[in-house]
């Protein structure tokens, strides 16, 4: 036990029933932490601070407000809600059962320690929908050694999935081992992945471990695993279902503690049918299933990935660059087929060519001044509406108001940002919130 506060992390503490602040500053006084219930202004102890345990607001809009300034002030604070959320914007948002339970206050707690202690720069950055759901069924599968299998489209950042998982998880103080079972001969891939021992085949001039050893404790993260041939499939579910595995060259059985998770760009479900992947490995692995969205689904997070991608690449002081409402629009518009990894790779352009000062349309590449791919292309139940059960107006009405809810979401609120973003006026977008009645 610590002797002093100075030893402890700060937690702070947010409610609006002064007794039940009182009461969650004892339990984490007891599980050893540095409880510090705010008041009206919490700006000085923030930046060293663990997570906030946000009791409830309870109609006081005070408290509401102070959350939601914590949250944007500090965006990778995680809030642990014991009621409701008071319209956070989305972030690191876990919620507490009620009545309290201690050893549920302790896992988040101790998740927190782990989630601030690692590099937060190639966080999952966005609001939209879809993002927010990507977010909240990590948060769900962390704890547990369940098998993933992460899919999307290739430069969607399913590895950042994985890594986020392990990050999460109990695991986060082991390895996390990536391997590229399509970048690997198949062949080789065997040797890879299990090790092999002196002279077990020729070169082989020295034992060596494989992943599965390197990743012992923790976790083994399987990309392209729809490219792994059907030997290797078998070879891969014996060790999942037995938990051994042993060396090539060798006939000493190893037992593993490895979570594992995997991703994919292929349609394994049709890979099955075709004979391409094995089913018993499919349903060995899809036991939580998590979807990457493309970036054209995802188009209201443009403005966030654009900020933090400039940031982290450019870095801070080179000078803020930004796009100008022409440009983003243009962006907004094109279909972006290689994703986020295509975004980065824009950026780190642009960075060289236009080092300081604002981008403009005339300053990016043709192909995305040019494109005229809609960008209502999201990932809403409007886009989905079939035009043969709706008319084209109320069709592209559906679509309109997701868009405007998408842009306002990834702006906090700021019609005028949300309007920029969308490539109107102001006072038109006004207008059409009233319209469809968006709050």
């Amino acid at each position: 036990m610590a002797t002093g506060n100075e030893c402890r992390a700060k937690v702070l503490v947010l409610d609006a029933d002064g007794e039940r602040a009182a009461d969650l500053g004892r339990r984490l006084d007891f599980l050893d932490y540095d409880p510090v219930i705010i008041g009206a202004d919490a700006g000085t102890v923030v930046a060293d601070s663990l997570a906030v345990v946000f009791g409830e607001a309870g109609g006081n809009d005070t408290i509401g407000e102070m959350a939601r300034r914590l949250r944007a002030r500090n965006a990778g604070l995680p809030f642990l809600c014991l009621a409701d959320d008071a319209g956070l914007a989305s972030g690191p948002n876990w919620a507490l059962e009620s009545p309290l339970r201690r050893s549920q206050l302790q896992r988040l707690l101790q998740r927190a320690e782990r989630y601030r202690g690692k590099d937060r720069r190639h966080r999952i950055t966005g609001r939209s929908h879809p993002i927010r759901n990507v977010r909240r069924l990590i948060e769900q599968v962390a704890d547990f050694d369940t098998s993933v299998l992460i899919t999307g489209e290739s430069g969607t950042g399913k590895e950042l999935v994985a890594r986020t998982i392990h990050d999460l998880s109990d695991r986060a103080e082991q390895a996390f081992v990536p391997v590229n079972c399509g970048a690997i001969p198949a062949e080789l891939l065997e040797s890879e992945l299990f090790g092999h021992e002196k002279g077990a085949f020729t070169g082989a001039i020295s034992s060596r471990r494989g992943r599965f050893e390197l990743a012992e404790g923790g976790t083994l993260f399987l990309d392209e695993i729809g490219d792994m041939s059907l030997d290797m499939q078998v070879k891969l579910l014996r060790v999942l279902q037995e938990r051994t595995f042993e060396r090539i060259g060798s006939n000493r059985m190893q037992a593993c503690n490895v979570r594992i998770v995997a991703a994919t760009h292929v349609d394994v479900r049709q890979a099955v049918e075709r004979g391409e992947f094995r089913e018993d490995l499919f349903y060995r692995l899809n036991v939580f299933p998590i979807e990457m969205p493309p970036l054209y689904k995802r188009v209201a997070d443009l403005p966030l990935l654009l900020d933090e991608l400039f940031v982290s690449q450019a870095g801070v002081k080179k000078g803020r660059r930004r796009l100008d409402a022409d440009a983003t629009a243009a962006l907004a518009r094109y279909r972006w087929p290689g994703n986020v990894r295509e975004l980065s790779n824009l950026v780190e352009r642009l960075a060289i060519m236009k080092p300081d000062g604002t981008i403009g349309l005339e300053d990016l590449p043709a192909r995305y001044r040019t494109s005229k791919s809609p960008v209502a292309m999201t990932n809403s139940d409007c886009a989905n509406t079939r035009i043969s059960e709706a008319g084209l107006k109320d069709h592209l009405q559906c679509l309109e108001q997701q868009l405007i809810r998408e842009a306002m979401a990834a702006t906090n609120g700021v019609v005028a940002q949300a309007a920029r973003l969308l490539s109107m006026r102001r006072t038109t977008l006004v207008e059409k919130i009233g319209k469809y009645r968006i709050h």
